[in-house]
């Protein structure tokens, strides 16, 4: 199964450019493999916040403070 590819024009900073020029070389990798792995790291960061607020807004809006709070409220 063959994956499909889009080609895509991105500007950067020159000393941007040269890190990673330099980094895809000492990592053995293209440019290419090394902004799709940025890419998805950005994206995991971004959903793991997404989590981590919904928890933050899940634990204030029932009052969890500390693990004896989940205790009480686990019964």
């Amino acid at each position: 199964m063959s994956t499909q590819r889009v080609i895509m024009n991105i500007s950067v900073p020159r000393a941007i450019a040269k890190q990673i020029e330099a980094m895809a070389k000492k990592e053995n990798k293209t440019k290419s493999e090394l902004m799709r792995e940025a890419f998805r790291s950005y994206k995991s960061d971004k959903e793991w916040a997404r989590i981590w607020a919904w928890g933050r807004e899940t634990a204030r809006r029932m009052r969890i403070e500390t693990e004896d709070d989940v205790e009480r409220i686990a019964g």
